[in-house]
């Protein structure tokens, strides 16, 4: 059939408060135009992020019930391990509360000060923390990535050219290397398998190790099922243990394709790194059978990774990311194609080519649908990966101005996203009218979880 419904029945529903533009614009106003700072409870339709918002199934949920709170060697525990032992083959399966905490531990064991941790592209969260480390954080992806119009399968893609070159150049200053599946940055884009084979062949020989950023692999694998040739008759289970049997170890966020609330891994080969992870781990996080969760909580992820690897479940996930794409591209609204795994991403450079780059133009589009009609999405722009001169207070852009509309899992209906539809559309016509941003106030990292910002007055 053409119709790719929901793979699931509706058990249990949440209301949706409806709010007018007048309050609308004052919450906005009292959020500093920072979309993080607004109450959920006034948020119709929220896409700030697909990570922990999510729905979970009725065996996560029955998991939840099952869940062994003892504090040392629960049975939970064990189940957790053992799933994900199975899917990835590494010997050490350590939880967190989630995928940032991965990462903290991950780079306090590995990374120094003057280091180069290389990636196809760092995340926000992982790139402060490999810079936390006085380490810096070297994005090398495919040029692909930055034609927001090509048909290109795999613009998530590592650039394998610039990644020899740096090994050859500066090898003793790189303790690992990190590949980003799918790449969040830029669009959800896929990694082809041919390319983490490729990333990985060139680690091994400069005895360099890899890492995923392993939090959306299921997507990452279903996409590679559906785009690389070879590979349309594997399932996404093989497709997912070949990709993870090319790296060391990897970080993971529940949150995403663990369909769980809260959590996190941290998976290594390593025996003696491991070690020094679950040190770090019993001072930071918890004892190394619960790493910070609730041991119904390591039940509920255990669940959720074997549900994400059902390939009905990403026919329709994938499917229904798509849907709003094409919709919104036919209605020339410009979007990074072809769609990826777990979001749309609106060119707002080329969707607001009247604001300039220092004004924030994917950050003002965000507010904009918020004002017209209570959507949340998120800047991936010069908010988040910009930095304020500290000389002469000037603000030097990010590489790319994105809108991200992240699409919780089996969260919201067909109908929700014809709604989104209509407002960008409608948004989109009137394009010329909205105004650009200024900093007002900003943290020393991560700012754009915390900024304070305010319309620019007259023309931009």
């Amino acid at each position: 059939m053409k119709t790719i419904i929901e793979p699931f029945r509706i058990k249990m529903v949440e209301p949706i408060r409806k709010t007018t533009r007048a309050q609308r614009q004052e919450l906005l106003k009292k959020a500093h135009y920072n979309l993080f700072n607004l109450p959920a409870e006034f948020v119709t339709i929220d896409l700030l992020t697909d990570s922990g918002t999510g729905a979970m199934s009725s065996e996560q949920w029955a998991g939840i019930m099952l869940g062994d709170e003892s504090y040392a060697g629960s049975k939970s525990f064990y189940r957790f391990h053992k799933v994900f032992k199975d899917l990835t083959g590494y010997q050490h399966i350590i939880p967190t509360h989630q995928g940032r905490a991965s990462e903290k531990i991950l780079f306090e064991v590995v990374v120094g000060e003057n280091q180069i941790v290389p990636n196809n592209t760092h995340f926000d969260t992982t790139r402060a923390n490999v810079e936390y480390r006085g380490a810096k954080a070297l994005d090398l992806v495919s040029p692909e990535a930055r034609n927001f119009q090509s048909p290109d399968p795999f613009k998530g893609n590592m650039d394998l050219s610039k990644l020899k070159e740096l090994l050859e150049r500066d090898r003793e200053r790189i303790p690992l290397v990190m590949l980003t599946v799918t790449n969040n940055s830029w669009g959800g884009q896929p990694v082809s398998l041919e390319n983490a084979r490729g990333v990985s062949q060139i680690c091994e020989k400069y005895s360099i190790p890899l890492f995923l950023d392993a939090c959306r692999f299921a997507e990452n694998a279903f996409l590679i099922k559906k785009r690389e040739v070879g590979q349309g008759n594997r399932s996404v289970r093989d497709i997912a243990q070949e990709m993870f049997s090319y790296a060391k170890g990897c970080t993971f966020s529940a949150k995403k394709d663990g369909i769980a609330n809260i959590g996190g891994l941290l998976a290594f080969q390593n025996s003696e790194w491991a070690a020094e992870a679950r040190n770090l781990l019993i001072l930071t996080e918890g004892f190394p059978t619960y790493g910070g969760l609730a041991g119904r909580d390591l039940e509920a992820i255990a669940q959720g990774v074997l549900e994400v690897l059902d390939e009905t479940y990403l026919e329709y996930r994938i499917a229904s990311i798509a849907y709003l794409g094409k919709h919104l591209a036919d209605a020339h609204v410009p979007v990074v194609q072809p769609f990826g795994g777990h979001a749309v991403f609106i060119d707002a450079k080329g969707f607001l080519p009247h604001i300039s780059r220092e004004q924030f133009p994917a950050q003002a589009l965000a507010c904009e649908l918020y004002l017209h009609g209570g959507i949340r999405g998120v800047e991936i722009g010069s908010l988040m990966f910009g930095k304020t001169d500290s000389k002469t207070g000037k603000q030097i852009p990010a590489e790319q101005e994105l809108l991200r509309l992240a699409i919780p899992r089996r969260t919201y209906t067909q109908s929700h996203i014809d709604y989104v539809i209509e407002v960008i559309i409608e948004v989109f016509e009137k394009r010329n009218e909205i105004r650009g941003l200024k900093l007002v106030e900003e943290p020393p990292s991560l700012r754009h979880f915390t900024a304070k910002l305010e319309q620019n007055s007259g023309d931009t």
